[in-house]
């Protein structure tokens, strides 16, 4: 029998992060725009307009606010 696994909120709101970026990524690219260049915009000015709205990507990166999202990439060099 598997024992259950106690998960931080801390872990669950990363985990959110980054399958929300992962997505926007694909989404982003499939509309034909450099997806790493689209989130830097949106992260550095907070416009929205860099994110696409197709597939609710725009509403779905503005779930989280901006430091969280920072927050998430900048521990990420760690690891």
């Amino acid at each position: 029998m598997e024992e259950t696994k106690v998960y931080e909120n801390g872990e669950i709101q990363d985990k959110l992060i980054e399958e929300t970026l992962l997505e926007i990524l694909d989404i982003l690219e499939e509309r034909g725009y450099d997806p790493y260049k689209q989130i830097v915009g949106y992260l550095m000015s907070e416009d929205p307009g860099y994110i696409t709205s197709h597939k609710e990507a725009r509403s779905r990166i503005m779930a989280f606010d901006r430091s969280q999202i920072l927050d998430f990439l900048v521990r990420q060099l760690k690891k």
